[in-house]
C-alpha cells in the first residue's frame, strides 16, 4: 500500500510541477502590476472616471465606464465605496452598472492570469467582460431610465491603505497583500488540476464539455457558480480543461458566471441592489454567460 500511495505522490507532484512552472510567470507578473497600478495608478483612474461625466458622451459613455471597470484593481468591496463616491458626484446609474459590472468580472491582475490559457482565451475574456459590462450599462439605462438602480447607503469610501511615504515600502506591502489574497488559492488551484489531469479522463471530459456544446455551455455556466473562488485558482483548472477538450464557448460562460456568483461579491452587490435589482443581476449575469457560450461555440 505504501508504494501505491508513493506512486500516486510522484504523479501528483510530477503534474503539479508541470503546470506550477507553467502558469506561476503570469500569477507573478498579475501581482506585480495589478500593485503597481493600485499604487500609483488607482486614484488616477478614478479620477480620470469622474471627468468622464462632463463630457455628453451619452449612451455611449457606458463604454469608457465598462473600460475603467477592467482597469480598476479593486475587489468588488473596494469597487462599491468608490461607485458610491461616483454616484455621490452625480455620475449615472448606467455608467455606473457598466463599471461595476466589468469590475465584478475582470481586473489587471486577473487579465494578466489569464494569458496561461492562450491567446484565443485573453482576447475573447476580455472581449466579453468588457461587453458584458456595456450591456449591463445599457439595460439599466433602458429599464431603469426614471428610478434609481443602486442603493449605496451603506457604503462609504473605505481608507487608502497605499499611504505610506516610502514609495518602495507602499508598492512591496501591496504586493505582499496580494500574494497573502490568492496566493493559497492558487496553488489550490494548481493542486486540483493536477488532481483533475491524473484522474479524470480526458475524452469523458471532452464528451461532456467539448463534444455536447449547447449542454456544455449550460453545464459550465451552472459550475460556476458554486466552484469559483479565486480568478487565479481557477487559471490552472481552465487551462488543463482547455487542454482535456472543453470548448471555448464553455470556458467564456464558466469565466463570466464564476466571478459574478463568487459569494463575496455577491453579498456586496446584494446590499446595495435589494432582492429584486439582485434577482436581476443574476438572470442578466446567467442569460449572458450561456447566451455567449453558445455565440462562441458557433464561430470557433
Amino acid at each position: 500500500m505504501s508504494d501505491i500511495l508513493q506512486r500516486e505522490f510522484i504523479y501528483l507532484w510530477y503534474y503539479f510541477n508541470i503546470q506550477f512552472n507553467q502558469i506561476a510567470k503570469y500569477w507573478a507578473f498579475g501581482i506585480f502590476l495589478g500593485s503597481v497600478i493600485s499604487v500609483f495608478g488607482k486614484d488616477r483612474i478614478h479620477r480620470l472616471f469622474v471627468s468622464i461625466q462632463n463630457k455628453r458622451l451619452g449612451i455611449f459613455g457606458v463604454v469608457p465606464a465598462s473600460l475603467f471597470g477592467i482597469t480598476s484593481p479593486l475587489c468588488m468591496y473596494g469597487t462599491i465605496p468608490i461607485a458610491a463616491s461616483f454616484s455621490e458626484k452625480g455620475m449615472r446609474d448606467d455608467w455606473l452598472a457598466a463599471f461595476m459590472m466589468s469590475s465584478i468580472l475582470l481586473s489587471p491582475q486577473l487579465l494578466i492570469y489569464s494569458a496561461a490559457l492562450g491567446r484565443t482565451a485573453f482576447v475573447i475574456r476580455f472581449v466579453s467582460c468588457l461587453t458584458c459590462g456595456i450591456l449591463a450599462g445599457l439595460c439599466v439605462r433602458l429599464f431603469f431610465r426614471n428610478r434609481n438602480f443602486f442603493n449605496f447607503s451603506e457604503f462609504a469610501e473605505p481608507a487608502n491603505r497605499d499611504t505610506d511615504p516610502n514609495i518602495l515600502l507602499r508598492l512591496l506591502k501591496n504586493i505582499w497583500r496580494n500574494i497573502k489574497a490568492t496566493g493559497g488559492y492558487f496553488l489550490i488551484g494548481i493542486a486540483l488540476s493536477a488532481m483533475f489531469q491524473h484522474y479524470v479522463p480526458s475524452d469523458s471530459f471532452a464528451a461532456l464539455f467539448g463534444s455536447q456544446r449547447g449542454f456544455g455551455v449550460l453545464m459550465a455556466a451552472t459550475i460556476g457558480v458554486p466552484l469559483y473562488v479565486c480568478g487565479g485558482g481557477t487559471i490552472p483548472l481552465l487551462v488543463e480543461w482547455l487542454h482535456s477538450g472543453m470548448s471555448m464557448g464553455s470556458a467564456a460562460a464558466f469565466m463570466v458566471t464564476g466571478p459574478a456568483t463568487k459569494i463575496t461579491n455577491l453579498g456586496a452587490v446584494k446590499i446595495v441592489l435589494g432582492a429584486r435589482q439582485f434577482s436581476i443581476y443574476l438572470l442578466f449575469t446567467i442569460l449572458f454567460a450561456i447566451t455567449t457560450g453558445v455565440i462562441i461555440d458557433c464561430f470557433l
